[in-house]
This record gives C-alpha cells, structure tokens and sequence, in this order.
C-alpha cells in the first residue's frame, strides 16, 4: 500500500507500511549487534506488527543486504511499494544513491521479497544527481526531472528516456485502466501570433500559458488537456491525487482532489469544482484516502510543518487534527479488515521498538501509547460524544414513528376493505345478485358511503333497485384503447341522454381475482360530443361559395334562395361519448386484469335533490399478450390516420386540450381554414367534418384541431395535441399567418359553462343588433308607405318607382326573419 515515506533523526533511516507491518530500512556500515562499524555498507530491514494485547509494536523479522561499495558515500533516495510487471504483486522498493568522484552519481533500486531477501532490480549511472521531482512507479520505472526536462528509465529497457512533452511540472504520475502508465503536469502552450500581439500581463500569462494535460509514456503523446482542472487553478496547485477515471465519447473524465497554495483541499470532477475545505494548516504536501469501512472516507492531509488532518469525504469538513508528527501511514495495522491511520510523533524510533503513537479510525479504534501528546480537533471530540447522546433519544423516536405508521396502515387497510366490501355490494345490487353470506355487512358498508341513517339501509336498497338503469337503454357500444401508457375506455350512450361533465362519472372497478374485492382506479372523465353534419355558419357560406353565390343571395330570386337554405340541415345529429382514462402501468404487475365499467348520471330535478342513476355498462379485460400482439394498441403513423371512430375519441380524450377565443377586430378570419388545410396538412375526418386531422410530418402528426367561427371576426380554436410542447408549436405557426392586431385568449377547456357564457353573450349581441336593424328598415317601409299614400295617382311613375322598392325591400326582410329563426335554433351548449 502507498503510503507517505518518513525519515527519522538519523537520515539514513526510513519508514514504510506493508501489509499491515511497519518495515524500518536503515543504512548502516556493520550489523545491529556490532558494536564496532565495518568499512562494507549494509542494508538492514526490520519487520513491526502491532501486538494488540500488549498495544505495542514488536519485531517480527530482520533481514539485510550487504552493498559491495567501500570508501563510498551513500545515501537512501526514497522507499515505498510497487507492483513488479513480472508477477504483478505489489512489493516494498528502496532506492539508494551512490556519489563516485568526478560527480558520477550510480542508483540502485531494490526490491524486498517475503522472505526478506533483497534482489538488484535496476542499476543506472548519472552526470548529475538527482534532485528533484524523484518518482517510482509500477513496473519498476523510475521519473525524475533535471533542470527543466524529465526523464524516466524502466526495469525493462534500462535506458534512460526523456519524455518528449514540454512539462513545467508534474503533480501526478500512475497507471490509468486501458491507457498504461501516464502523467499529469502543467504543460507550457503555444500562443498564436494574434494573442502575443495583446501584450498579456504577467499574472494573465502564469494562467493561460500553461494548462494541465494528460501525457502517455508508452505512445509519447498527449492523450487530454481538457476535463482535468480549469486554467484559472493552474498556478495555485501543488499536488494532485487521481480518484476515478472513465473515458466518454474518446475523452478521458477525471475525478481528482487537489491541494493548492492557499491552503484548500478541492475536489475536482470533470474539470469543475465540486467541493473545497479550508486546512486548519500552512503548506498542505501530501494526500492519502483512507476507508474505515462503513462508508466511512477520509483524506488525511500531510503538511510539510509536520502536521496532519483528516477530511471527511462526504462533507469535505475536517474531522480531526494532529501536530507534531514525523510519519503518517495507513493501513490494517490491527488486522481488522478496514484502514487505520498510524500516527508516529517526533523521537518515536529507537532501536528496539516503536514509542509515542497513535492508532485510530477516526471512530471506535482507538489505540495510543501517549494519549497525551495527540492533539485531536475539538470538534471531533464533540461529535464522538454528541453521537452517543443523540443516537439513543432518536432511536426512540423512530421506534414511536413506526409504531404510529403501523397504527395508519392498519387504518388504512380498515378503510379499503370497507370501501371495497360496498363497492362489492353495489356491484352485486347493479347486477341483482344476493349473497346472502355477507349481505348484512355489505349494506352496513354502504350507510356511511351513501350519507343515510342507520334505520334506512332496507329503504336505500329500494332506491338503488329504481335508480339502477338497464344498460342497453342508454348505453350503446363501450370500447377501449391503449395510448403510450394510458388506458382509454369509452361508452357510447344514446342521442337523448343529455349529459354534462358535472352530471356524470365514468367509474373503473378492477376485480382482483385472488381476494374477491373491488378497487377503483383513478380516472379522469370527459364528455365527447361530436356533430356528425355540423350547422355551418350563415356567414361561412359565402365565403366558400365564391363571390357570385354571395350576390345570389340578395337578389330577390326565389328559387336560388330554397337551394340555399336547402344546404342547411333542420336538425343536427350528434355522437355523444363519455370516456374515462387511466394510468396503464400499475395495472401491468398483473398478467391479466378485468375492469367493471360503472356509469353514475346525476339528475336535476327542480325543487328536489340531485337523483342518482346508475349503469353497469360492461366488463374491460387486457392481457399481457394483448399489449404483446398489438391489440387494442393505438399508433401512429398509419395508411389511413383514423381506422375506426373509437380511435378518434380515444385520442381526442387523451391528448391535452387547449381551447383559445381568436378575435380579429380589423379583418375576417378567413385564414384559418387555409391555415388549417395547407399550412398543418390537416384532413377533415368524414365522419365528423368539424374535426380536422393534422398529417403534417415531425411533431405535429396526428394533432387534431376543431375551429368553431362564431362571427365573421370571432371564432374558438381547440388544439388536442400530445403535449403541452407541441400545441405551443402550433401556435408559434398560427401567428404567422393571422391578421395584424387578432387576439388570442386561452380558454378553460374544462369549464363547459364558461364556453356556454360567452356563446350565449355573443348571440345575445347580434340579436340586438339584428332587432335593431329590422326595426329601422320597418321604419323606413311605413314612412315610405304613408309618402306614397299621399301621393297616389299622381303619375304612373312614382307608382312604378314604389313598385320597385317595395321589390327591393321585400328580400332583406325575409332575409333578416331567415336569421333569427336560424339564431333562435342555435344550441347554445358547446360540444366538447
């Protein structure tokens, strides 16, 4: 395991973990026991384990390596574990380095085996010592930098390598999944000419000059300089520490943490920072993750003053601190199966065993020879004991939570078995079934629903029997669709039924099979009513007709006028369709399920209470393998848009309904039609001409439309798109061709009495307006009659000349009487 190296008084002396042993490397000429040096340099290791009933650590094991270099200076470079390329095993390594005269420098890289044998992995001779930046990574393969380049040299080449990209530093150097041994530095850039022209201030330059990369050793190359660590933060990080890595469409994301100059620890993800905590020390050099188990993570920070902390990872707050160290390691020194940190203060080493320590995970192991000396952060210490104050009183409360959530749900069950044991009994009232098991309890069920007293249940069951209505006396056909992830379920119900959204409910009972009860779903109801012939407006007429036929109808031609008024129908014939939708998803748990489909119109009789009626109109049943094959699956596109008028209605009742009021003061709207036809491609549905079917391609396929114009200047639009986005889209495409000042005002689609309102107050106006004009032109006849009175038989020319605007004025009367007979039939309900 990688851990900070340490160095004790004597500087010949070093301190790594391995496997949970603490292994002391000490350089020296002769053996521990000799009490007089030897001229041959010797190599010593010493293996410590943690003796947890003593609580002290003892010596396991010796070994050594003798160095055949007399009369040579040398000294111990650095040591920590890599993993050899040959076995692939992490091993503890030592570098040495010999200074000859004529300033050449040899290194030496061993490597400790279990059996405390020391073998040679890789020898190499320099001009130059090596200073600065010294690394070893896995393979072996030693990094080091002189002056400003790097250079790297591998157990398996042995030639010293200089890497090739123009490094000023190098914050992190390892082994990345797929991509082999890389680095990562702050890498000098190539400003272009136009950018040196702009003469960048020196701090300017010290930020965008350089940037962090991502460097391969193997191919020489740089592999990524973007998602690493912004530019602005280049100048102020000092070390780096590589979490995770991942590679995502061809570009490397990583998840760092990284110290800076000003003292913070950050959190980096994918170039942004996500997270920062201020040390409560100067200098912060190392960063080491340590996993106390339980989800428990903290980086514990080195400092080059020869203190430490420990950061929470989930928080990002410190969590402890320590001064006056000499060496921070992590590893299971306790055997415990997670991480502790090993904390060895200053004058901790002699030569039999280790003194002043402290062992802990920051939780429940605690072990420590001088408690004393451990400054731990206040804070902590605070928590810790606030932890075993707080757990207790909550563990309590949540005992009392869940003794009142037993409580509810046990209540809750109460209710459903009432509420399915009644909709069980009205089911069984509906279909004129007696169970005469549960009968007594079933009608008690139903006192509290239906608001009786206690003495009327036998009176009840008499007026159900009279409300309850034969089915196919008012329902016709019922159907049902599946759209994306509704279920659609319609009833047809006949021409003299006069419904209301307020006067009827469209109820679905799910019969679960392996209880016997009922459990209703929540619907959503809609009253559908479509002309099958709709009454065109008088108005419309010319328009479509041309010209000419406008002219026709102002002339006293009697004949042209019957073939006009022919083309309007006496009578209109209307499909009216009552539909109910559901969530399809809760019911697919179930492979098959069966739906009751229950029908309650509410009758208003004047100066008695609302009369309940109630029909069972069928049985809904849907299987797995139905959805599997398609049946019932409504999609588009298709040949031919709407196959069948079940379709049309299961769209027009689960699609979003948005219904819009268009005035257009200045102009007739006489483009919406064009908009209509040309602009969204739209075809009229031949059974119901009003509903106009959109084949435009894109988003806007299968939209339908219903255009209502009341005047000439005034009409509603009703949009039933899939969703909010597109009806938006259509109203973005509408404003292009409207005329100029046409206002648009949104109208509650569900509120059917607003619709009937203005309908109603705009009959009202051209009523008064009709009345008014017919009695000015009565005005005129009667003035003009009486002139002609008094000057009768003057000349045979004014008799003529009254002959003739008698004839003219004969039209427009009949034409005025025509008009407010047709506004007189009009039904003032608005279909849905």
């Amino acid at each position: 395991m990688t851990s900070k190296q340490a160095m004790s008084s004597n500087e010949q002396e070093r301190l790594l973990c391995y496997n949970g042993e603490v292994l002391v490397f000490q350089l020296s000429k002769g053996n521990f026991a000799d009490k007089e040096p030897t001229k041959t340099p010797i190599l010593h290791v010493r293996r410590m384990v943690f003796d947890r009933g003593t609580k002290v650590f003892v010596q396991k094991s010796t070994g050594f390596f003798t160095i055949k270099e007399e009369n040579s200076h040398l000294k111990i470079m650095c040591c920590n574990c890599v993993s050899d390329f040959r076995t692939g095993i992490n091993l503890p390594y030592i570098v040495i380095e010999k200074n000859k005269k004529n300033n050449v420098f040899e290194y030496f890289l061993l490597i400790l085996h279990s059996t405390n044998k020391f073998e040679m992995r890789l020898s190499f001779k320099l001009g130059y010592e090596m200073k600065d930046g010294l690394r070893v990574l896995n393979g072996p393969l030693i990094l080091w930098r002189h002056v400003k380049a790097f250079f790297f040299i591998s157990s398996q080449t042995g030639k010293v390598v200089s890497v090739s990209g123009n490094f000023s530093s190098i914050q992190w150097a390892g082994e990345i999944e797929n991509l082999g041994m890389v680095l990562l530095g702050l890498k000098e850039c190539c400003l272009s000419e136009e950018e040196c022209t702009q003469e960048p201030s020196k701090s300017d330059y010290a930020i965008w000059n350089t940037k962090f990369c991502v460097y391969s050793l193997e191919s020489q190359e740089v592999l990524s300089d973007i998602y690493i660590i912004p530019p602005a933060y280049s100048s102020v990080v000092t070390y780096v520490h590589i979490c995770a890595t991942e590679i995502i469409k061809n570009q490397l994301r990583i998840s760092l943490i990284a110290l800076t100059r000003k003292n913070q620890l950050i959190s980096f993800q994918n170039g942004t920072p996500k997270n920062v905590c201020q040390l409560p020390f100067g200098d912060p050099c190392a960063v080491q993750l340590m996993d106390s188990g339980g989800g428990n993570l903290f980086f514990v920070v080195s400092f080059i003053s020869n203190n430490a902390c420990a950061v929470w990872k989930e928080s990002f707050q410190v969590a402890a601190k320590w001064e006056k160290l000499s060496l921070v390691l992590i590893d299971d020194f306790i055997g415990s199966g997670t991480e502790q940190v090993l904390l060895l203060f200053k004058d901790s080493l002699n030569s039999d065993c280790l003194t002043s320590f402290k062992i802990t995970d920051l939780g429940k192991i605690n072990y420590s020879s001088e408690p004393s000396d451990c400054n731990e952060d206040d804070l902590f210490e605070d928590k810790q004991e606030n932890r075993y104050l707080v757990v207790p009183p909550l563990e309590t409360g949540l005992k009392v939570c869940f003794s009142s959530f037993r409580e509810l749900r046990q209540h809750l069950l109460l209710k459903e078995k009432i509420i399915s044991k009644s909709y069980k009994a009205l089911i069984n009232l509906v279909q004129g079934k007696d169970d005469n098991t549960s009968s007594a309890e079933e009608k008690e069920c139903l006192v509290p629903l239906c608001g009786e007293e206690e003495n009327s249940v036998h009176i009840l069951d008499e007026k159900l029997s009279d409300n309850f209505q034969d089915s196919e006396q008012l329902v016709e056909k019922i159907w049902y669709r599946v759209i994306d992830d509704s279920l659609v379920v319609g009833v047809k119900t006949t021409s003299s039924l006069k419904l209301s959204l307020n006067d009827v409910t469209l109820s679905l009972l799910m019969d679960q099979a392996h209880d016997s009860r009922f459990r209703l779903l929540k619907c959503q109801n809609r009253v559908i009513k479509l002309s099958t012939n709709p009454f065109p407006a008088p108005y419309l007429m010319p328009c479509e007709i041309g010209l000419e036929a406008k002219r026709v109808t102002l002339t006293p031609d009697s004949k042209k006028e019957e073939s006009f008024v022919c083309e309007h129908p006496s009578k209109k014939e209307c499909v009216q369709i009552i539909t109910a939708v559901t969530s399809l998803s809760p019911l697919l748990t179930f492979s098959k399920f069966c739906c009751t489909v229950l029908l309650q119109i509410m009758e208003r009789e004047s100066g008695n209470c609302p009369k309940d009626r109630y029909v069972v109109c069928g049985r809904v049943f849907l299987s797995l393998e139905d959805l599997s094959t398609g049946k019932y699956l409504l999609t588009f596109p298709k040949k031919k848009p709407i196959e069948h008028m079940e379709d049309l209605f299961a769209l027009l009742a689960a699609f979003h309904k948005s219904c819009f009021q268009i005035t257009s003061p200045g102009y007739a709207l006489n483009s919406m039609k064009v908009w209509l036809l040309e602009h969204m491609k739209c075809e009229i549905i031949k059974e119901f001409p009003e509903v106009y079917f959109c084949e435009r391609p894109g988003s806007f396929y299968g939209t339908l439309f219903t255009w209502k114009q009341r005047t000439p200047f005034e009409g509603i639009l009703i949009i039933y798109s899939r969703n909010q986005t597109v009806m938006f889209q259509c109203l973005h495409n509408l404003i292009r061709i409207l005329p100029i000042n046409c206002f648009l005002k949104n109208l509650k689609s569900g509120s059917e009495n607003f619709l009937i309102d203005n309908m109603a107050f705009t009959l009202e106006k051209e009523l008064v307006t009709l009345s008014s004009l017919s009695s000015a032109i009565a005005k005129h006849e009667s003035n003009f009659m009486q002139r002609c009175e008094v000057s009768k038989g003057k000349s045979s020319v004014v008799a003529a000349a009254l002959s003739d605007r008698r004839e003219n004025i004969h039209p427009y009367r009949k034409e005025l009487q025509r008009e407010k007979k047709k506004m007189l039939q009009t039904n003032l309900k608005w279909p849905s």
